[in-house]
């Protein structure tokens, strides 16, 4: 049952940072943390995937602080966030046996993720009296989050 929470808390990161949870649950299941061989997601372990999806995430992490940047509760950006818990729920899942629950519990993380960032990132910003430091904040929760749930 663990592995629920896990994905959970992954799928949650995944809704403050849509690629975030992709680039760690890449790291563990190279580094063979996250056993993925003889599955449909074995690819996350191949050897360049972690790098590939690090850049990625670095990328998201730059683009959005940019003030053009659109809303995270625009159906675009929702539904990549959605995607994104999903798919690394189900590589949490799959690692246990459990792919279908393992999907479930992110997509409900990514769902809260979303949403409670979203939430959270605007009373942070008024707060702080403007919008960066929420960001940057969020970030540090976003990478604090996969790290406690992969560790």
């Amino acid at each position: 049952m663990s592995f629920l929470i896990i994905a959970f808390v992954v799928g949650i990161a995944c809704g403050l940072r849509a690629l975030m949870g992709l680039a760690a649950v890449s790291w563990a299941a190279s580094s063979g943390k996250l056993p993925l061989q003889g599955t449909w997601l074995a690819f996350l372990g191949f050897r360049a995937t972690p790098f590939i999806t690090t850049l990625l995430a670095v990328g998201e992490l730059v683009t959005d602080k940019l003030p053009k940047t659109p809303s995270r509760l625009v159906p675009p950006q929702f539904g990549a966030r959605v995607s994104m818990g999903a798919l690394t729920g189900a590589a949490i899942g799959a690692a246990n046996g459990h792919l279908l629950m393992g999907a479930l519990a992110g997509i409900v993380g990514s769902v809260l993720g979303t949403l409670g960032g979203s939430k959270a990132r605007a009373a942070a910003a008024k707060l702080f009296g403007r919008d960066l430091p929420a960001a940057l904040l969020e970030d540090v929760v976003a990478i604090a989050l996969v790290f406690l749930a992969l560790r």
